[in-house]
């Protein structure tokens, strides 16, 4: 089983950008949502994207995200050309995400939806899942999966109590906030615990790349200061991430660099203070 990244120390450092977009455009019908764009994200950088509504933020991450198609340019993470991946191989390249409107599975308890994004991490409780992809082998993939469940196995028991404590390490990180609730389905969360869960659950495979997408909407300042707090850590960690957010409380107080996007294309690019000066973005 894939072993994940040690969350008390800084990550191995790598040559080279962990993410290269280049030319990246996407259209739909008339409205150009996305043009020529391109930016590198380095390893255990925080790069975040700004802009008004509509200028195009969200749909250039849900390109990287695979959630996309994009109409042209590239999509490069890990010396590896991303292509017309879809959300599955882009989670399985070590690239997690959040999302603008926020996506837990409320009948399900928080430590369920916490273990949901350990998925690509799973070796014995996901038997052949290379083959997964695969259309005409596929069922053979799910047949194994359930196979596991109802019969288990002591390597299987053995993964799913390393998984447990995996979950229960990524709770920790949020401490009161979210470890006394480990139990609790997700629909009795408040509005910024599900935030809080959401993190949760794109960190705990430990990806390479973590993109946010508007993490503190509808926070209010305290929550807002927390999250901060909490992206502080895992940059000093040495996490990589790219950010989408309106809060300029958030974006400077943790950002290595910011892009500034309108009307689908980049505008300005730099340090957080000096874009802000920019005659362009003011």
């Amino acid at each position: 089983m894939h072993t994940l990244p040690n969350r008390t120390g800084k990550r191995p450092a790598c040559d080279g950008p962990a993410l290269r977009v280049r030319h990246l455009a996407k259209s739909f019908q008339a409205l150009q949502a996305v043009d020529d764009v391109c930016f590198d994200v380095r390893p255990g950088e925080v790069v975040s994207i700004i802009g008004p509504n509509g200028s195009g933020k969200s749909t250039t991450v849900n390109l990287i995200a695979g959630a996309l198609r994009p109409d042209a340019g590239e999509v490069w993470f890990g010396g590896r050309r991303l292509g017309d991946a879809d959300p599955v191989a882009v989670a399985e390249a070590g690239i997690a995400r959040t999302f603008q409107n926020g996506r837990v599975f409320g009948s399900l308890s928080v430590a369920d939806n916490v273990e949901l994004g350990l998925h690509r991490v799973c070796s014995r409780l996901r038997p052949w899942r290379r083959i997964a992809r695969v259309p005409v082998l596929r069922w053979a993939q799910l047949a194994a999966e359930v196979g596991v469940a109802l019969v288990g196995g002591r390597p299987a028991r053995r993964e799913a109590r390393e998984l447990a404590k995996r979950v229960d390490a990524e709770l920790e990180e949020f401490g009161e906030r979210l470890a006394p609730r480990l139990a609790d389905q997700a629909f009795t969360l408040s509005y910024a615990n599900r935030r809080r869960t959401e993190i949760a659950r794109a960190m705990a495979s430990g990806p390479s790349l973590l993109l946010l997408d508007e993490p503190a909407a509808g926070m209010n300042p305290a929550e807002t200061a927390e999250l901060l707090d909490h992206l502080r850590g895992l940059k000093a960690q040495g996490q990589a991430i790219l950010l989408v957010e309106h809060k300029m409380e958030v974006v400077v107080g943790v950002s290595d660099r910011v892009l500034v996007m309108d009307n689908g294309r980049i505008i300005a690019e730099g340090d957080p203070l000096v874009v802000r000066q920019d005659p362009l973005v003011v």
